[in-house]
């Protein structure tokens, strides 16, 4: 078995890349893999039990993977491929920690049938292995009630009731699960479905730490790379398609010159209110 480098993505089969991880090796894996063969992403497809199967194998106990999918709908009727997944997840040991809504703000609509609403959204499924390790989450949801409350009481083993405290509620709450986020780039033209930067940047803070490694075995444009440096996150990408290994090169070399033009702004910064 070979070492794995860091910080890399690896031009082949996530089966492949997988197949060198040592066992409890990920902290975290995001990824929107093709499914329903809903568009052709270059011809290929993957054998998803198999990949499951690995994913548990060499997730961290406590670890992560968010899997986002959604479902094609074929002769009037949705595939259910979605739900059969996230069962599998659960078959081979998974818990499913949460089943979140990505809800797509700038979608035009898509359905396969005219008798029915037109389809914006995919599911983010989150599941975790065995209890999970890591959990910010995020606190961007302005509270409806902001004034200062009174925790009712409890009451005591002798009948009598604990006087409540009183408390101010916090202006931002604990974002809710469904997420309206813009569907992503049309700048990348050469594929089908870029994954939005937003919404791996969200993931990648709600469910790691700085240093944590994050792995996408359908890596396609490179997001969750991109995202990962931008976060202080170690990565790695699986991606068997050529073409779009040379969009993911692109987009990690330009983070990277980023991240260093940040980090010297930074330490300009700190020596000059060092020397005020």
């Amino acid at each position: 078995m070979e070492r794995i480098p860091f910080n890399e993505n690896r031009n082949e089969d996530c089966l492949d890349t997988m197949a060198n991880m040592p066992n409890d090796f990920l902290d975290l894996t995001i990824t929107s893999p093709p499914y329903d063969d809903m568009r052709t992403y270059n011809g290929y497809c993957f054998d998803f039990e198999n990949v499951a199967k690995e994913l548990y194998r060499v997730t961290k106990n406590g670890g992560v993977v968010v899997w986002i999918v959604g479902d094609a709908t074929v002769k009037g009727s949705e595939s259910g491929t979605s739900f059969k997944q996230a069962l599998y997840f659960k078959e081979i040991g998974f818990n499913l920690h949460d089943t979140m809504i990505y809800l797509k703000a700038n979608t035009g609509g898509a359905r396969g049938s005219n008798k029915a609403y037109w389809q914006s959204f995919e599911y983010m499924f989150v599941f975790v292995k065995g209890k999970i390790n890591t959990y910010n989450l995020i606190e961007d949801r302005e509270n409806i009630k902001t004034k200062p409350l009174i925790a009712k009481g409890k009451r005591n083993k002798n009948g009598s009731i604990t006087k409540g405290v009183m408390h101010t509620p916090k202006k931002l709450g604990r974002r809710f699960n469904v997420w309206r986020i813009s569907s992503g780039s049309k700048k990348i033209k050469e594929h089908p479905a870029i994954f939005p930067e937003q919404l791996a940047n969200d993931h990648i803070i709600s469910w790691s730490n700085e240093n944590d490694l994050v792995y996408d075995p359908f890596m396609g444009s490179g997001t969750v790379a991109k995202m990962s440096i931008i976060n202080n996150r170690n990565w790695i990408g699986s991606e068997i398609s050529s073409e779009y290994c040379e969009i993911i090169e692109e987009r990690v070399k330009k983070a990277w010159e980023e991240k260093k033009k940040t980090y010297k702004h930074k330490l300009y910064l700190e020596h000059r209110i060092k020397h005020l």
